[in-house]
């Protein structure tokens, strides 16, 4: 029977960097360590429940819910303590951007789920079957997110850069 501790232990080394860049792409930089730290311990007692090969996508998803769960404990501290500023964030994503004005715009107009998968495949660099994992959909429904985040970046894009008529065209074509 393999070690499962040094087995874990491997899979931590391999992906903490990664794990911890998407934490920092979405919570303040002083809670990465914390959050990370939360991640990798719910990742070894659920270690029996990801397949070989998919720790990445799987540790994604666990770290999205610590995300939610880390701004749902700020938003009731924010209340209950009755806090005249919002806490300090982290850099959002459109600030990848800043140096593209009409790309930060173009992307600030996209859902949350289209900037999520956007970023998942093209910020964090995943597979669209391991973003499918760590959206926790199938590889089929990634796919069609991902044509769609694209196709209303694009027609963002293309409204920013002075052709409104250009995605008004797009969406008044008729659906096939």
């Amino acid at each position: 029977m393999p070690d499962a501790r040094a087995e874990f232990e491997a899979v931590y080394r391999r992906h903490l960097p990664a794990v911890s860049a998407y934490l920092a792409r979405r919570v303040d930089r002083a809670d990465v360590e914390d959050l990370a730290a939360d991640v990798f311990a719910i990742a070894w007692r659920k270690r029996d429940a990801v397949a070989e090969g998919e720790e990445l996508p799987w540790l994604y998803r666990i770290a999205s819910y610590q995300v939610a769960n880390h701004r749902r404990r700020l938003a009731v501290r924010a209340n209950a303590l009755a806090l005249f500023a919002a806490p300090d964030a982290a850099p959002a994503a459109d600030a990848a951007f800043d140096g593209d004005p009409e790309l930060a715009r173009a992307w600030r107009s996209l859902t949350g789920s289209q900037r999520e998968v956007l970023a998942l495949v093209v910020l964090d660099g995943l597979p669209v079957a391991e973003a499918a994992i760590a959206l926790g959909v199938s590889a089929n429904a990634a796919s069609i997110r991902l044509h769609r985040a694209k196709r209303a970046l694009a027609d963002a894009l293309r409204t920013a850069g002075g052709d409104p008529d250009a995605a008004g065209e797009r969406s008044a074509a008729p659906a096939t």
